[in-house]
Parts: C-alpha cells; structure tokens; sequence
C-alpha cells in the first residue's frame, strides 16, 4: 500500500482570511496564490510550496486562523 504524501500550507502568524482562491480538485503550479490573508492591516499572500492538486481546504473568508493552522493541503 502506498501512503499518499500531502504538503500542508500553514498559517504563519494569527491572521483573518480574506480570500482563499482554490477549490480542491485545482491544480496548481510553484508560486501560485491560495489564499490571501490579513493581519495588523497588512496583506500577507499564500503561495503554493510544491506543483500538486488541491485535496483539501480548511478555511473559508472571514474565518481566523493561528499560527500554525493548515490553510490548504496539497499532494505533489
């Protein structure tokens, strides 16, 4: 059996969402934007790590997350 491997893009401070721009299914490519989020009135970009499809959203626009929080998990 063959584990699937995922990549989880995480939260890398409390912010409010205000934007997330996959569905999973999506693919997306190195440096692509995920999700937008804000904190202490800055915006602060979500970039995919790794090329992969979307397997997972885990916020939705508006909600707060913590540091560390998964945002979006991928499989390369």
């Amino acid at each position: 059996m063959v584990r699937e491997q995922r990549v989880d893009l995480v939260a890398e401070m409390v912010a409010g969402v205000l934007e997330v721009s996959v569905v999973p299914g999506d693919s997306v490519a190195v440096g692509d934007e995920v999700a937008l989020l804000e904190s202490m009135k800055m915006e602060i970009p979500v970039f995919a790590e790794t090329a992969g499809t979307v397997v997972a959203v885990k916020v939705a626009k508006g909600d707060v997350v913590q540091e560390g929080d998964v945002l979006i998990s991928l499989t390369p």
